[in-house]
């Protein structure tokens, strides 16, 4: 088991994600960065599952909703678990999750996150992940990112009771303030 503490920072591997502890924390790696996020607040689940539901309502048979954990693996050296995916159903793998996916949601946890805003925007992106949505609870803000090309181009941002009427990965209607109750 790999001893998270003592371990030499920037050397970790996907493999070394099989010996972590199974603690409620989300445990990623980025190119032999550790990334360790604590277990999420009830808004933050409420969000998570509330989004899910909201997919998965309308969600189409070839394709699938994910919630994390859910080991999405677009290299070699990157393993992360968004909070929701949804992927082509021929994509799931044993295990993992290794071809683009159709849509990443970050719900943002205590106070916004680079990793989720940066780090994650930059690695979807150059994964080929078509939709990256960023979901802020404490503001009822969603900002749907869409791949243009190979980068991402802001496609929306709905607050409150606005609605966001997506077309990817599939046609769905997103009410911000409706994902916290």
């Amino acid at each position: 088991m790999v001893d998270v503490e003592t371990h030499e920072p920037g050397h970790y591997t996907v493999a070394d994600l099989e010996t972590f502890p199974d603690d409620g924390k989300r445990y990623e790696v980025v190119d032999g960065t550790l990334l360790v996020t604590p277990a999420p607040l009830p808004v933050h689940q409420t969000a998570v599952v509330e989004l899910a539901v909201a997919l998965r309502e309308r969600c189409p048979e070839d394709q699938k909703v994910f919630i994390a954990p859910m080991d999405y693996q677009p290299t070699p050296t990157r393993s992360v678990q968004p909070d929701l995916l949804v992927c082509r159903r021929q994509d799931v793998g044993y295990k993992k999750i290794e071809k683009p996916l159709l849509l990443a949601v970050e719900v943002l946890s205590q106070s916004p996150s680079l990793a989720d805003r940066i780090l994650k925007r930059h690695l979807y992106e150059q994964a080929g992940v078509t939709s990256y949505w960023i979901f802020d609870p404490g503001n009822e803000e969603l900002t749907v990112l869409e791949l243009d090309g190979d980068m991402y181009v802001e496609r929306a941002v709905v607050t409150g009771k606005n609605a966001f009427e997506a077309e990817l990965p599939f046609p769905v209607r997103i009410v911000p303030a409706d994902l916290v109750i």
